[in-house]
């Protein structure tokens, strides 16, 4: 089995070391594990990927590729051979401007032949996905985070064709993540975001749990319907 999770922080200078997305993606990868599957792991760092807008070229109409970024071409090669995907997405304007690009592109190529043919099935059909956000607020931001960062993916999944895993008829795409505690740092415009790792640990496994039993029931059935 393969498994891949995407880090969509933008932030340069956490490095992987400082950065809670990064660090959601290792605690996925470990809940993964301790199922006791063989599986295959990748973490997608978007830090590290060159990736460019969309310019609406139409060239991937013929090649399922973008023929402007082969960044992307990489990661949708990656996702293209995954079992199941997590999503990991920091609050921003909602969604990080890399995974935009990511979820755009994956998105034109899917619906330029979806428009023309409704029966169309795309290279990621039905691929289980998982989305677990996050950002600087308590608990009290969490339903937020559900309305701007996991809807905001899951629109974008419906058109990809990809499949939203919910994790209870609350929260039905995805889950969100709450800090501990924000303090200041004198002399840096960015404040510094604490969590209780343990108790996210938890959350996290749980709705690991979800997207792997969800993955002999659901599989790469019934595709949703455009429109």
């Amino acid at each position: 089995m393969n498994v891949t999770c995407i880090s969509a922080s933008n932030i340069q200078q956490s490095g992987r070391a400082n950065s809670t997305s990064y660090r959601i993606c290792e605690s996925v990868v470990n809940a993964v594990l301790s199922h006791g599957m063989a599986c295959e792991h990748t973490i997608i760092d978007l830090r590290e990927y060159p990736l460019t807008p969309c310019i609406g070229c139409g060239r991937c109409y013929d090649t399922h590729r973008c023929a402007c970024d082969d960044a992307f071409n990489r990661i949708y090669e990656t996702v293209m051979h995954s079992d199941a995907l997590f999503i990991v997405s920091p609050h921003y304007a909602p969604i990080p401007a890399k995974l935009c690009m990511v979820l755009e592109k994956m998105e034109q190529i899917t619906f330029l032949h979806w428009g023309n043919d409704g029966t169309y099935k795309s290279e990621v059909y039905g691929i289980p996905t998982g989305i677990i956000s996050h950002g600087g607020g308590a608990a009290w931001a969490l339903p937020e985070y559900r309305r701007m960062v996991n809807d905001t993916i899951a629109n974008a999944l419906a058109t990809i064709q990809l499949r939203p895993v919910p994790f209870n008829e609350e929260w039905r795409a995805g889950i969100a993540l709450p800090v501990h505690h924000v303090a200041c740092v004198s002399g840096s415009p960015f404040p510094v975001q604490e969590y209780e790792w343990d108790d996210l640990d938890q959350r996290i496994a749980a709705y690991v749990a979800a997207v792997m039993a969800s993955l002999p029931a659901i599989g790469r059935q019934e595709a949703p319907q455009p429109g």
